[in-house]
Order: C-alpha cells, then sequence, then structure tokens
C-alpha cells in the first residue's frame, strides 16, 4: 500500500514500484554510450574536415586572387610585345641620313619605346636581352638554327633575333637566338 507523503518536498523521496520500474524501462531504452562516443567521434572529425576544406579553399581562393593580379594581364601584355618590337625595328632602320633629316621623328620614336618598357617594368614586365657569346638556354631562348661557326662552342648564341620577355616568373615570350652546332 502506498502512502501519501504529508511533505511535498520529500515527494520524489518516496518513490513507487511503478515509478522504479518505469525508470528501469527508461535506462534500458538510452543508447548505449560506446554508440554515443561513436557517434560524437564521427561528428567531430566531420566537422574538423570540413574546417580543413573550408581552410584550403580560403587559400587556393587567395592564391587564384594573388595570380590574377600578377598574372592577369598576360594576354595583353602578349598583344603588346610586337609594339615593341616594331619601334626596336622603326630605330634600327632609320639610318644616319634620316637621323640626320628627322631628328624630332627619331626622338619620338626613342621617347615611345622608353615610356613603353617603363610600363613594361611597372607591371613587372622584363626583357631577356642575350648578347653574342651566352650560353643558349631552353628556359628562356627559343633556337631559330644552329650553325657550326668556327671559333664558337656547341651551345654558345652566334645571333640574337628578337628579345625575350617575362612576366614576373613566367616566360611570356622567349628571345628568339642562333646557337653554335660547332663540334670543337
Amino acid at each position: 500500500m502506498v502512502q501519501e507523503n504529508p511533505n511535498p518536498d520529500h515527494a520524489d523521496a518516496q518513490a513507487t514500484d511503478a515509478d522504479i520500474a518505469a525508470e528501469a524501462v527508461e535506462f534500458d531504452a538510452m543508447p548505449n554510450v560506446d554508440a554515443i562516443i561513436a557517434e560524437r567521434d564521427d561528428y567531430r572529425d566531420r566537422f574538423m574536415r570540413a574546417l580543413a576544406d573550408a581552410e584550403n579553399a580560403r587559400k587556393r581562393a587567395d592564391k587564384e586572387r594573388r595570380d590574377a593580379e600578377q598574372y592577369g594581364g598576360s594576354r595583353l601584355a602578349r598583344e603588346l610585345l610586337p609594339v615593341h618590337d616594331n619601334l626596336i625595328r622603326a630605330l634600327d632602320a632609320a639610318g644616319d641620313d634620316v637621323r640626320a633629316a628627322a631628328p624630332g621623328l627619331i626622338e619620338g620614336v626613342e621617347l615611345t619605346l622608353r615610356e613603353l618598357e617603363t610600363v613594361f617594368q611597372r607591371h613587372g614586365i622584363r626583357l631577356i636581352t642575350p648578347v653574342v657569346g651566352d650560353r643558349f638556354d631552353p628556359q628562356q631562348h627559343e633556337a631559330m638554327f644552329e650553325a657550326p661557326l668556327p671559333g664558337t662552342t656547341a651551345g654558345s648564341i652566334i645571333q640574337v633575333m628578337n628579345t625575350g620577355f617575362m612576366l614576373h616568373d613566367r616566360l611570356l615570350r622567349p628571345a628568339q637566338v642562333g646557337v653554335s652546332s660547332n663540334p670543337g
């Protein structure tokens, strides 16, 4: 027989047999602690992977942004290289008589060439200017021909046909050169 508790503050102190049985059923219905730990570890692993993926995506986006800043203008730069070549050709083609007859024109072409080279330099474009006698470097030079020239060693530059250009650390255009194939 269950007696009523005259003191309501001690209501949970006097549990009935039915209450105890109900708690036992609830305790048995609780998931296994090992399963809870495994689920927690799974969620922690997923969280850490998602955190790493987010950090990798941030780093990749930052690298792509830096590359776009540095190399985004490479297409425009490549299209300006023939302008540089043509200004050089114009100055080379001007003989002494043209220089004497039109010194203002020659000075204008020289100033235009210097301004173009200044703009190139400001944007990280530098000229590759090999000289006769330098060693051929396939990373910066393009061999247009090979010829056995007496007095030279194999692999040395014997003629420079066109300058090359680098954009920061990337090759825009290799310098076009002739290379000695002299076996001696």
